[in-house]
């Protein structure tokens, strides 16, 4: 079974290098598409990789680089994953709505973990990359990334 995914993934590979040119694809633990080298980092072992690695390349179709705001990101995100099945749909692959919905339901708990409150638990705002209020208890916070590690959120004093 590991030779046929692997295989599938080769060829999506081969394909995806055609349609971009500019992006160099690289095996991983992970999927990242990082703008600042082009590169497109894959894991071709990962039970969803043709869609995901889809996903990375339609980061890099939309010339995804930076957010500004974690809903920014979000966006960047979705729209991805639309560009995703339309280059999937080209190349005669289909993209489960199910893995979609996946892979955004992640990023909005991390968007909620990220405004929720760590001195009352309301749901804070957004008042600048990684900066927060909370409307319920005037708490401000900040956080770190956490896109890829454990969420950090640092009271304001």
């Amino acid at each position: 079974m590991g030779v046929i995914i692997m295989a599938k993934i080769t060829s999506l590979q081969k394909k995806l290098e055609h349609k971009l040119p500019d992006v160099t694809f690289r095996r991983g633990d992970t999927f990242t598409w990082d703008h600042t080298s082009s590169c497109i980092l894959y894991s071709p072992t990962h039970p969803s990789a043709a869609a995901f690695l889809l996903h990375e390349a339609g980061h890099a179709s939309l010339s995804h680089s930076s957010y500004d705001s974690s809903v920014h990101l979000l966006t960047m995100e979705r729209d991805a994953w639309q560009k995703a099945k339309e280059i999937g749909e080209e190349l005669g692959i289909t993209i489960d709505d199910s893995t979609i919905e996946d892979a955004l339901d992640s990023y909005r708990d991390w968007l909620h973990a990220r405004t929720t409150c760590p001195t009352c638990n309301a749901t804070g705002i957004e008042k600048g990359k990684n900066r927060y209020l909370c409307l319920a208890c005037s708490s401000t916070w900040t956080s770190n990334e956490a896109r890829t590690c454990t969420l950090k959120r640092y009271i304001n004093k």
